[in-house]
């Protein structure tokens, strides 16, 4: 069964879309902590801010469940908030503690850079890991991105494609089962159905 987590505030309606279309079929919108029971594999999309997304989990009881499911090695694929609430802090609208199942902090772009914030459009993938979630992608890959604020892991190790946008960003992480990606793939075209599709591979 494939969990898609639901915390109110994730971009549900296409993500679901893209999934139907790649062939998913055992799906459950998930809501409380009893509907993860029998998870084969963990979606959240999010949008919005950092705080908000990990208060509502919190408010849902979902936080402790999902921590004990991707220590139990199901895979997870975190989707734009869905990435950042994993690492341990996040800095926008205040400090706000995540998940901490990855080290490292989810800071807002600085104003040194010449780029426009919120960072909103297509980019460059540059990648580096191995096949698996990256399996067909390459150098002419691109992502959609919405957002003002990015990870950067404590880990440098974890981060398996990056993009340049004044600095370079983690725009895709992993560290076992453990999966994040930055952009929305339900809005990526070609790129976006590639990683769902290879993510339901695994």
């Amino acid at each position: 069964m494939l969990a898609v987590i639901d915390y109110g505030a994730g971009n549900l309606r296409s993500v679901l879309h893209a999934l139907k279309h790649l062939g998913a079929r055992d799906m459950r919108l998930v809501q409380d902590p009893g509907q993860l029971h029998g998870a084969e594999k963990i979606i959240l999309p999010g949008v919005g801010a950092f705080g908000a997304g990990m208060a509502q989990m919190r408010a849902q009881k979902l936080v402790a469940p999902l921590k004990a499911a991707l220590k139990a090695g199901v895979p997870y694929l975190g989707i734009c908030v869905g990435m950042q609430i994993l690492y341990e802090v996040g800095e926008e609208m205040g400090e706000h503690e995540g998940m901490g199942i990855l080290g490292g902090r989810v800071l807002r772009f600085p104003h040194f850079t010449d780029r426009k914030v919120p960072h909103m459009g297509w980019n460059h993938l540059n990648i580096r890991g191995e096949p698996g979630l990256l399996a067909g992608l390459d150098e002419r890959s691109y992502a959609y991105f919405v957002h003002s604020y990015y990870c950067a892991p404590s880990d440098d190790d974890t981060v398996i494609s990056w993009v340049d946008y004044g600095i370079d960003f983690a725009a895709i992480v992993q560290r076992d089962n453990i999966y994040g990606v930055q952009f929305h793939p339900e809005k990526s075209q070609s790129t976006g159905l590639r990683i769902l599709s290879n993510f339901l591979r695994l």
